[in-house]
């Protein structure tokens, strides 16, 4: 049976996580109300803009339901601003801090080859776009990679949470081993 996976919808690049999801195989649900998270097994929270992210959650009544969800068991992965959606100050759901736009704005945005636990075969190419890093983290946090010496990649319990875009590339191998571990 096909996994259902549902993509925050609200702001950000949600329908390249949806093309994703689809190649891969998963049934795949927008999410923009709290409905909408019924019988999911996992959430995409998408980048985007943190602000007017975390003004549409407040707006549809998504903040209490999206912790549910997460303490309920469901399994998260966050990209770019998702990473920052998930920290301490935002949904409080994982115990890290993020700093935004953590490498400079949009003219100083880059791409790195990451070598990540997990991913079989060629490093993951990572494009940063007004990218945040994990600025601090509790003992529960595993660090998957780092740029520059900032953490750039994190996981605790069933949050995967990277601060990079792999839907832009073409890379389905960062879905597709979160989908595993659903």
């Amino acid at each position: 049976m096909a996994k259902r996976i549902g993509v925050l919808a609200l702001q950000g690049d949600f329908a390249a996580h949806t093309t994703v999801l689809r190649d891969l195989g998963a049934e795949v649900r927008e999410v923009r109300v709290p409905a909408d998270l019924e019988g999911l097994d996992g959430l995409i929270i998408p980048g985007g803009e943190s602000t007017t992210m975390t003004l549409g959650i407040e707006r549809e009544g998504l903040a209490e339901p999206l912790r549910a969800f997460v303490q309920d068991g469901g399994a998260v992965l966050g990209t770019c601003a998702g990473m920052i959606m998930l920290d301490r100050a935002h949904l409080g759901l994982a115990d890290w801090t993020c700093r935004r736009n953590a490498f400079g704005r949009q003219v100083r945005s880059f791409e790195a080859d990451l070598t990540l636990p997990g991913i079989a075969g060629d490093p993951v190419r990572a494009v940063f776009i007004r990218a945040p890093w994990v600025e601090s983290h509790g003992d529960g946090v595993e660090v998957l990679a780092e740029v520059e010496g900032h953490v750039v990649a994190a996981r605790q319990d069933r949050m995967l949470a990277v601060s990079f875009h792999p839907e832009l590339t073409g890379e389905s191998r960062i879905h597709a081993a979160w989908l595993q571990t659903i």
